[in-house]
């Protein structure tokens, strides 16, 4: 089962929105929100709440494509995330989240017994490629203690 058939069958969000996993690796993640209708705000684009959600759950994908095989010891949670809308945004929108540190910079703060912070930078575009909105998340991954 890929990342994205395990995200979409766990995470209700996902499949509210129909939210699609383009690419997912241990560097980056890229995932589409379709233009919806019943999502749209009142200038006609994707609403803010599934944009960052959108964005967020790219991060997330990213971070268990790094870390996956570190659940069994940790588990990964969000800090912090702050969103800026850049443009506005219509039609169909990709978010594309490329992890902010080595993954192995990382595991070696958890092996020293740490619970390590990492950033996560989102970028969602619309489909001519313009950003209509830029997010950085934290993340950490919290040892099972």
């Amino acid at each position: 089962m890929s990342i994205g058939e395990l995200l979409t069958a766990t995470v209700p969000m996902v499949r509210t929105l129909n939210l699609e996993y383009l690419e997912t690796t241990p560097e980056k993640a890229v995932l589409a929100l379709p233009d919806q209708g019943e999502f749209h705000n009142h200038v006609g684009g994707p609403h803010a709440g599934a944009m960052f959600t959108l964005g967020e759950s790219a991060s997330g994908a990213v971070v268990i494509a790094a870390f996956g095989d570190q659940l069994s010891r940790a588990v990964p949670l969000l800090v912090t995330a702050e969103i800026a809308f850049k443009k506005l945004a219509r039609g169909p929108v990709r978010a594309t989240a490329t992890l902010g540190r080595p993954a192995a910079e990382v595991v070696a703060e958890l092996d020293e017994g740490k619970r390590p912070e990492f950033p996560v930078a989102v970028a969602i575009q619309r489909e001519d490629g313009a950003v209509t909105g830029e997010m950085t998340l934290i993340w950490t991954l919290r040892p099972n203690n």
